[in-house]
């Protein structure tokens, strides 16, 4: 894997985790480990999202782990400086564009317009955040937003399930989705991390037939 952000398009859906305390970050990080996805992006919701990448990275050192819901570019700089791989936002402001340029951080900004798409570009990025994907419009939506912007490809995130996540994965634009069923966060708190551990599982056993299917449609 060669460029930045690879891991999470072999990942395919990487999980959006919301966390309240960094001391769940180990068993976390295993029970995604364990259940075959090595990369996720911890939103940056909570006071704990700085230690918990952390503690994540120390835990399972080959996990990708990055910020996501990253608002200001003192909340990036913060990511940076705890070890996360890359960011997310799911708007686009241009000052955070120019910070992670400036920082050497992979970032994928989010939209959910042309204008908004137009804007990322210009500040020279390629891979954009779909959010929020099904209240926006879904499949529909993403065809729409991508017609004329063929050089471009896209996470979605917010709605996507395993019910959908085909359909979005089809789509030669879509990189990778973003799912937060994977590690929600009543499971983390009440320490139910096996169940964890089987989404895990599920979405890797998922992501993998689904590329074997795709694979044997080409040939």
């Amino acid at each position: 894997m060669n460029h930045p952000l690879d891991q999470l398009r072999q990942t395919g859906i990487v999980p959006v985790v919301r966390i309240e305390s960094a001391s769940d970050a180990p068993a976390l990080a295993k029970a995604l480990a364990d259940g075959g996805l090595l990369a996720a992006e911890i939103t940056f919701r909570t006071s704990a999202a700085a230690d918990t990448i952390r503690w994540m990275r120390r835990t399972v050192p080959e996990m990708f782990v990055g910020a996501g819901t990253v608002l200001t570019p003192e909340a990036l700089n913060e990511a940076i400086d705890a070890g996360a791989g890359f960011g997310v936002s799911p708007g686009f402001r241009p000052e955070i564009a120019c910070e992670s340029v400036r920082r050497g951080m992979p970032f994928i900004p989010g939209i959910m317009t042309p204008t908004e798409i137009e804007a990322a570009m210009a500040a020279g990025f390629e891979t954009l955040k779909f959010f929020p994907a099904e209240a926006a419009g879904g499949m529909k939506m993403l065809k729409a937003l991508h017609a004329p912007y063929g050089n471009l490809s896209f996470m979605p995130t917010g709605g996507v399930t395993l019910a959908n996540a085909a359909d979005y994965l089809a789509l030669h634009y879509v990189s990778c989705c973003g799912g937060s069923f994977i590690a929600p966060t009543d499971a983390i708190e009440r320490g139910d991390f096996a169940l964890i551990r089987q989404r895990a599982r599920e979405v890797s056993d998922f992501i993998g037939a689904l590329r074997s299917k795709m694979s044997d449609h080409k040939e």
